[in-house]
């Protein structure tokens, strides 16, 4: 995986405004994994897909992510920061490629990991269920009850949460959760960590601080924005510090 300029950042950000969460992530790990082709990091899993945003992340912004969030026992604000090397998950890939099978009741399924591809399928505008549903439909491969092929659609909603279960215990870099306690009212509590929301708000208000940056110094120097981006951050900031007033 190679580190991305600040250019390709920036064009990411742009072309990002307008997909999906499951878009974007699937753009930045393309740029960032030229190695592999389009088609094949479509097929990754979600996790897989997530282990690589975090690598990128942490060349690009560092190993600590800071966060805030709000304790839903006592409406504490909570500050807290957490190393990309506690959420970092180890899982081979021929584990997460391999079929996973399901014994329920007296339901027998097969299934596999969602991956991008499948996540890009979703429609943004319809509701949870519908997607969750969808997503169901997608990754399993086969459903019987007592012998008989069953469709995916009539299996009960028990058996689809184990499948959920299931997909999240083998793929654990897919649903991290960060464990907290609240330090005034000592509720503990987990949180789901989503790397590709977390990423693109710190893309989003990077690309912002940049492009004003650029704009400042390609008011005062006469500067194209390629020139202004050639720039290293620590000049960059020396140049803008000359034309405050």
């Amino acid at each position: 995986m190679r580190a991305l300029s600040a250019t390709e950042f920036l064009d990411v950000w742009e072309h990002g405004l307008a997909q999906s969460p499951a878009q974007r992530a699937l753009t930045l790990v393309a740029l960032a994994c030229t190695e592999t082709s389009l088609e094949e990091l479509a097929q990754f899993s979600v996790g897989q897909r997530d282990a690589h945003l975090l690598a990128l992340r942490e060349q690009a912004f560092g190993s600590q992510l800071a966060s805030i969030t709000i304790c839903p026992a006592c409406a504490e604000q909570l500050q807290f920061h957490v190393s990309t090397a506690d959420i970092r998950a180890t899982s081979s890939n021929a584990e997460l490629a391999a079929p996973l099978y399901l014994t329920h009741a007296d339901y027998h399924v097969e299934f596999r990991l969602p991956t991008s591809l499948d996540l890009t399928s979703l429609d943004p505008a319809a509701d949870i269920e519908t997607n969750r549903q969808r997503l169901l439909q997608r990754c399993v491969t086969a459903a019987q009850r007592g012998g008989m092929e069953v469709a995916t659609t009539e299996l009960p909603m028990e058996v689809a949460a184990v499948i959920a279960q299931r997909m999240a215990e083998a793929d654990p870099q897919a649903d991290v959760q960060l464990a907290l306690t609240c330090p005034k009212c000592q509720h503990a509590w987990q949180s789901t960590l989503d790397i590709v929301s977390y990423f693109w708000t710190e893309i989003d208000a990077w690309a912002s601080r940049l492009l004003r940056e650029v704009h400042a110094l390609a008011s005062a120097y006469g500067w194209r924005e390629a020139e202004v981006l050639a720039l290293s951050p620590c000049r960059r900031q020396a140049y803008l510090e000359l034309i405050e007033p």
